[in-house]
């Protein structure tokens, strides 16, 4: 029996409840295993079952597939196939298996809109996405996510776009605004570039492409089949010329984490400035389940749009200032982003941490965004550091994992 905790977090698998695995065969004994069934067609009718608030027996609703897209998995950050259908996924509900009309699973009921947004609006994680999640560990050995294309790209349906490019009036396709710098893509691929097929299934101007008798879906679904280490060929117009190249599927990975990997929190304090890295379970921790809306505009950018420039960058903030005589005047400090000590970058917690152990200078300056300054002087700060984890109860200035790195490397 497969464990889906703590596994998939690309697809919000993870964060669906634990699943007991039972080794004694005996239990099993008289139990017929759940068989999934074939991705379900518009309007056929799902029956989700759980156990949502409110109840202390199961529940079942049965209502119709009202669409068939390229989804926006919040907790995952990631964009994958999803069904929406006509029934809300109440409070509790996540998780439940949703079952065809001939008793085949086709689906795990994990998210719905906002009530005051829309009502009976429910999504479900399609079989597909289920299966490469499990195929996927008997592929690799481990999960690995879903791979992406590292672009941003954008539509090319308006006429003048169109001929400003240099496309012909029967090439479709879509323009690449940008290649994320830490994927295989960005030395292939290059902005303005137009995305002309992938895997030699032609893409439409809107970014569709075709999916089933009559339907159409985004074009990200073909990447979205493949595993970590696939490859596929693109083809794309540059400069009126088309060139075809191969690229090669690495898992995704943004500025902001959707997971921190089952870890705990890493964590820095110096003179009362509790510094962290930001992740999609901090931004949760700190605004609420709505952290999409209610999270300040500067993180939920980076949150959706910023791309690490290299394979260690993490987004490094203080998080809180512990009130001290010390750090006076710099308590209303929450949430901020550190851009450089003294001069020099932050690109990741330990560099920081390393930073500041290491600093024989006079002042610690802090370079925060906003142009905001933090200036201590250096050995009052570290040793004020003991006496305000004394009076917070905090047993260490840092998390075990930034320990383990002393002395740095």
């Amino acid at each position: 029996m497969v464990s889906f905790a703590h596994s998939g977090e690309a697809c919000n698998i993870d964060c669906l409840p634990t699943m007991l695995t039972v080794k004694d065969d005996e239990f099993w004994e008289g139990v017929s295993p759940v068989e999934f069934g074939e991705l379900p067609a518009l309007q056929d009718a799902v029956t989700v079952a759980g156990y949502p608030i409110g109840g202390d027996t199961i529940s079942v609703t049965s209502r119709v597939v009202s669409c068939i897209e390229i989804l926006s998995y919040i907790h995952g950050s990631t964009e994958l196939l999803g069904l929406k259908i006509d029934a809300a996924i109440k409070f509790g509900n996540s998780g439940g298996p949703a079952f065809n009309d001939k008793g085949h699973c086709v689906g795990i009921a994990f998210q719905s809109l906002r009530q005051d947004e829309a009502e009976n609006i429910g999504y479900v994680i399609p079989t597909p996405v289920i299966q490469h999640f499990i195929q996927d560990y008997e592929k690799n050995g481990a999960y690995t996510g879903f791979p992406i294309l590292g672009i941003e790209w954008q539509k090319m349906e308006n006429p003048d776009l169109r001929k400003a490019m240099g496309m012909k009036p029967e090439q479709k396709g879509v323009r690449i605004r940008r290649v994320d710098p830490a994927a295989p893509e960005f030395g292939v691929l290059k902005s303005s570039d137009i995305v002309l097929s992938l895997d030699g299934v032609d893409i439409a101007d809107d970014g569709t492409i075709p999916f089933r008798h009559g339907e159409l879906i985004g074009f990200s679904y073909l990447v979205s089949q493949k595993y970590t280490g696939d490859s596929s060929g693109i083809e794309v117009l540059r400069n009126s010329e088309i060139l075809n190249f191969n690229i090669k599927f690495t898992s995704h990975r943004r500025l902001i984490p959707a997971h921190n990997g089952g870890k705990p929190p890493s964590y820095y304090i110096i003179a009362g400035f509790v510094f962290t890295t930001v992740s999609v379970p901090y931004l949760r921790s700190e605004y609420g389940d709505n952290y999409e809306y209610e999270a300040p505009m500067n993180l939920l950018d980076k949150l959706f749009h910023a791309t690490p420039q290299s394979s260690d960058e993490q987004l490094v903030v203080v998080s809180q200032v512990l009130a001290s005589d010390i750090n006076i005047g710099y308590e209303d400090i929450v949430n901020t982003q550190v851009l450089a000590l003294n001069g020099k970058p932050v690109k990741n917690l330990r560099r920081l941490a390393e930073m500041v152990e290491n600093c024989d200078d006079e002042f610690l300056k802090f370079d925060l965004e906003y142009e905001q300054t933090v200036v201590l002087r250096t050995k009052t700060a570290k040793a004020a550091t003991p006496d305000i984890l004394a009076t917070h109860c905090i047993p260490s200035a840092m998390s075990a994992d930034l320990k383990a790195l002393r002395p740095w490397t």
